[in-house]
C-alpha cells in the first residue's frame, strides 16, 4: 500500500498527494509562520505578464460564523422553501476547518496576455496551497461549492465584478485517516501527435 502524502521527496510527495476531507478537519490549523509559507510557495506559480491576476481572502476565527450567516441568509433568499436544517449546514460550511483561504482570480481582459493564461495561473496557486500545505502536514481541501458562484455572495466578499472565486481552500488537521481513490492510467489519457 502506497503511503500518502509521502514528503521525503519533491516527487514523493507529487506521486503521493491526497487531500484531506473538510468535512473531517478540526484544530489545529496552520499557524501564521505556516500560512506565510504557504502563500509565499502559492505565488511562485507561472504567472504570463506578472500581472498578479489573484489574491486572498482568510477566514478564520470567527470570522468563520459571521461569513456562516450571511451564507445562511442568502441561501435562504434563493431557497425560500428550505427549513433549518439545511439553513445550519449551510451555516456551518466554513466552520468545518480551522481556516478557510480563498483564492480570488483577478483575471480580466489585457492587450497581450489571454484572460484564460490568467484563469489558469489562478488554479496553479490553489495548487501550489495544497502542496505547501500538505508539506507541512496540515491536512487541506480545495472546494468551490454554490458560494463561489454566487453574485451575492461575491458582494458579501468584496469582490470586484471581474473577480471570481478560484477556489476555497479549507485547511486543519484531519481527524481520519486518509483513504486514497482510484487514479487514472496516465498511458491511457497519452495520444502521441503524428503516429
Amino acid at each position: 500500500m502506497t503511503m500518502l502524502n509521502d514528503t521525503s521527496s519533491v516527487l514523493s510527495l507529487l506521486a503521493t498527494r491526497k487531500s484531506a476531507s473538510a468535512k473531517a478537519m478540526g484544530e489545529p490549523g496552520p499557524t501564521p509562520e505556516q500560512l506565510q509559507t504557504i502563500l509565499s510557495c502559492a505565488v511562485r506559480v507561472p504567472d504570463h505578464g506578472k500581472l498578479t491576476p489573484w489574491r486572498f481572502i482568510l477566514f478564520e476565527g470567527d470570522a468563520r460564523a459571521r461569513f456562516g450567516k450571511e451564507m445562511r441568509q442568502r441561501w435562504s433568499e434563493l431557497n425560500p422553501a428550505h427549513g433549518d436544517d439545511t439553513l445550519g449546514f449551510v451555516e456551518r460550511l466554513f466552520l468545518r476547518a480551522p481556516a478557510v483561504l480563498a483564492v480570488i482570480s483577478r483575471a480580466a481582459p489585457h492587450p497581450k496576455i489571454p484572460e484564460w493564461e490568467q484563469t489558469l495561473s489562478s488554479a496553479a496557486v490553489c495548487q501550489n496551497i495544497l502542496l505547501a500545505a500538505t508539506a507541512l502536514g496540515i491536512g487541506c481541501q480545495w472546494n468551490t461549492d454554490w458560494v463561489a458562484y454566487d453574485e451575492g455572495m461575491a458582494k458579501v466578499m468584496g469582490l470586484s465584478p471581474t473577480e471570481k472565486v478560484a477556489g476555497f481552500i479549507y485547511l486543519g488537521t484531519s481527524s481520519v485517516p486518509l483513504e486514497d481513490r482510484p487514479r487514472p492510467d496516465p498511458a491511457a489519457l497519452l495520444t502521441r501527435w503524428g503516429a
